[in-house]
């Protein structure tokens, strides 16, 4: 087994949101109570690992549908072992499967340290991974995929994430997710948003193809400002304090991607959304962070 072509097939690079949504639900529980640094570690690689099942198996049920072949855009700005013959869409259905068990395993621990209640997060975060293309729910391709990776990214992840640390949950954490729910959310949209012409040709119904490339183009750019709002209104109710400002350090990246969109759509609008995600995401638990040091 070539193991550079599995990391290429999990596509690793995307593991900063999981880490970032983890880090965030981590720092929100700090505020509130001791951090307890093994859960943490546990959390987060049992949630890298349902983030690498679900790359793969959405790689799988897009390979056997012909969604992803030879040509399209998802190939032309990333490796594609499947699509390229380098691995079987036996192995790769396998290895999601082994990292969908690892997961679970992890799951099923943390749901004996902290109770039942925990349990609908894995199973949410279980089913939402796999359904996201798999049959016969198949829901990216009836436009519901941006808001289940809002919903995923942020509420659940760092809700979930919160809930390991303190055995409860936090209207606080889940406000403070909103804003890099969305961010994710936007990662997927500019996706669909490069892909509206392929996407359309095979038949997927996705927002970029129901609202066409102009008022998915607006959609893009209105929600990229209403993540930064909605970090001032959470200042404003006191939900976050001041060092929440930090995440405006990213602000010139996302006019520069505004831009650049506007111009035209790259390959790698995806990629570039997933930099701001980051950018914005570190100097969000930075705040936090520093919230906790240096309260204001």
């Amino acid at each position: 087994m070539n193991l550079k072509i599995w990391v290429l097939a999990t596509r690793p690079w995307s593991f900063t949101m999981t880490a970032i949504s983890v880090g965030v639900g981590g720092a929100v529980a700090a505020l509130d109570g001791p951090f307890d640094a093994w859960l943490f570690l546990v959390t987060l690689i049992g949630a890298i690992c349902v983030h690498g099942a679900t790359n793969l198996i959405n790689d799988y049920f897009d390979y056997k549908s012909g969604v992803d072949r030879p040509g399209a855009p998802t190939t032309l700005y990333r490796p594609h072992p499947l699509v390229q013959g380098m691995i079987s869409s036996q192995a790769v259905l396998g290895v999601s499967l082994g990292l969908y068990g690892i997961s679970g395993l992890i799951g099923l621990y943390l749901v004996w340290l902290k109770g039942l209640e925990l349990l609908g997060f894995v199973l949410i975060g279980a089913l939402a991974s796999f359904f996201y293309t798999a049959g016969p729910i198949k829901y990216k391709y009836i436009a519901l995929g941006e808001l289940s990776v809002f919903l995923m990214w942020g509420p659940l992840m760092v809700g979930g994430t919160y809930f390991v640390q303190t055995g409860s949950l936090s209207p606080h954490a889940v406000l403070i997710s909103l804003p890099f729910g969305l961010l994710v959310a936007l990662v997927l949209l500019a996706n669909n948003l490069r892909d509206i012409a392929y996407d359309g040709s095979v038949g997927i119904k996705t927002l970029g193809t129901l609202l066409g490339q102009r008022r998915t183009l607006s959609l893009y750019q209105g929600l990229i400002i209403l993540a930064y709002l909605a970090v001032i209104v959470l200042i404003a109710l006191k939900v976050l304090s001041p060092w929440g400002l930090l995440v405006f350090f990213s602000a010139p990246f996302a006019l520069r991607l505004i831009r650049a969109l506007q111009q035209q759509i790259p390959h790698d609008a995806d990629a570039r959304t997933a930099q701001l995600d980051t950018f914005f995401g570190i100097w969000l638990i930075a705040g936090l962070v520093l919230q906790k040091i240096f309260p204001l």
